[in-house]
C-alpha cells in the first residue's frame, strides 16, 4: 500500500523507535518509506544493565547511528502523566524533558508499549503466531493483543478507516477473581485481611513465581526455584510437583482475564497473546485449563467460541507499531495544519 499520502510533513530523516520493557529494551533506527516503515538498525538491551534510559539510548546510537537523530518515540509500560512515564515495573523512572535533553532530541513521543503492539496489527504481527484455540479464520471486529511479562498488558484494534483506532488499557490493574479453591487459598494467604489484588500480581512473570512460592509455602515446603524461567522449565521437565501446579494455575487465570477481555471488547477479530515467555509455555497453554476458563459459560459461550487466541512473540513488533503510530501522529498533525480556519478559530 502506498502510504505517501500520509508522510507530509514527516521528517525523512531517520528516527528513534524504542520499546521498553521491565526487562527489556527494544531499539531500532527507523525510517519513513512510501510503503511505510524500512527498520535500519535493531538491537535488544537488558534494561537493568544500565543505570538509565538515556544510557540505554545512547548504548545505541553509539553504536548504530552515524547521523545525528532528533526525533524518538518510546513504547514504554505505564502511561505519561505530565512530564513522566508512570509505572510500576520498569527498572528506572522516566522524566521526558531531562531525556530530551540528555540525547539532544528536537522531539520524544510515548505511547503505551501495548498500545504499540496493537499499531503493529497492521504489519507483520497479524500473520505471526501459532493456534492456541478457536477457528483458524477470524471474523471481522476488535482485536485484543495481552502480554504477560515483566508487568500484564493490553490492547485493543478497533478496526475502522485510516487504519481504525487503538485504545490503551490498564486492565493488569484489575482486581483478580479466583475461580478454583486452590486459586481462593492463593488470594487468603496473598491478602490475609481482604483487600486489592491486581491480576498482574498473578498473571505475569512474577506472578507465576509468586503462585509458585505461596504454593510451598502453602503445603509446608522450601521454594527451591527462585526464577519464572525456572519454574517453568521444572514444569515442563516435571521435576516439580509445586511448579507443575502453578504453571497450571497462570495458564488457568490468564485464560480467565483474556476471556473477560474478549467480553468486554467484543473482539471478534481475535486475541494475541504476546509476551516473552509464553511461547516457551505453548504446549502447557494447551494441556491447560485456558480454553474452558476463556470460554466462561453459557450465552458468553457462543461468542467466545467464534474468537480465535493466537500465540506471538514480542520481538521486533513493539518498535514497528510505535514507529507505525509515529508517522500517522505526524500525518495527522500535518493535516491539521493545512485545514482552513473559520473567523472563529475553528474548522
Amino acid at each position: 500500500m502506498d502510504h505517501s499520502d500520509r508522510l507530509a510533513g514527516i521528517p525523512a530523516l531517520p528516527f528513534l523507535a524504542a520499546d521498553i520493557g521491565g526487562t527489556h529494551g527494544r531499539v531500532a533506527l527507523m525510517r519513513a518509506t512510501q510503503y511505510g516503515v524500512e527498520t535500519l538498525a535493531y538491537q535488544v538491551f537488558a534494561c537493568a544493565q544500565f543505570p538509565a534510559l538515556s544510557d540505554l539510548l545512547q548504548a545505541f546510537i553509539d553504536a548504530d547511528v552515524q547521523i545525528p537523530v532528533k526525533h524518538c518515540v518510546l513504547a514504554c509500560a505505564g502511561q505519561v502523566v505530565g512530564d513522566e512515564v508512570v509505572n510500576d515495573n520498569l527498572p528506572w523512572p522516566i522524566h521526558l524533558t531531562p531525556l530530551r535533553d540528555a540525547l539532544g532530541l528536537d522531539d520524544v513521543a510515548v505511547l503505551n508499549d501495548f498500545e504499540a503492539l496493537a499499531y503493529a496489527l497492521d504489519g507483520p504481527l497479524a500473520g505471526d503466531g501459532r493456534l492456541l484455540c478457536g477457528p483458524e479464520t477470524p471474523s471481522t471486529g476488535p482485536t485484543l493483543v495481552i502480554g504477560p511479562g515483566t508487568g500484564l498488558g493490553a490492547a485493543v484494534h478497533i478496526p475502522g478507516p485510516d487504519g481504525g483506532v487503538v485504545l490503551t488499557t490498564e486492565s493488569g490493574q484489575m482486581d483478580y477473581a479466583p475461580h478454583s479453591v486452590r486459586e481462593r487459598e492463593i488470594l487468603a494467604f496473598l491478602a490475609p485481611n481482604g483487600g486489592y489484588v491486581p491480576f498482574e500480581h498473578l498473571v505475569s512473570g512474577p506472578g507465576l513465581l509468586t503462585i509458585y512460592a505461596t504454593l510451598c509455602t502453602l503445603l509446608g515446603e522450601a521454594a527451591t526455584l527462585t526464577t519464572p524461567e525456572g519454574v517453568t522449565s521444572a514444569a515442563m521437565a516435571r521435576s516439580d510437583a509445586q511448579a507443575v501446579e502453578a504453571v497450571e494455575i497462570f495458564c488457568a487465570s490468564l485464560g480467565s482475564f483474556a476471556g473477560n477481555l474478549a467480553m468486554t471488547f467484543m473482539s471478534t477479530g481475535g486475541v494475541y497473546l504476546a509476551g516473552g515467555f509464553l511461547s516457551s509455555l505453548f504446549a502447557s497453554l494447551r494441556r491447560s485449563a485456558f480454553e474452558e476458563r476463556f470460554l466462561h459459560g453459557r450465552s458468553a459461550r457462543t461468542l467466545l467460541t467464534q474468537v480465535p487466541v493466537w500465540v506471538t512473540e514480542h520481538g521486533h513488533h513493539g518498535v514497528h507499531g510505535a514507529a507505525q503510530w509515529y508517522l500517522r501522529r505526524g500525518a495527522l498533525a500535518a493535516a491539521a495544519s493545512q485545514l482552513p480556519m473559520t473567523a472563529g478559530g475553528r474548522t
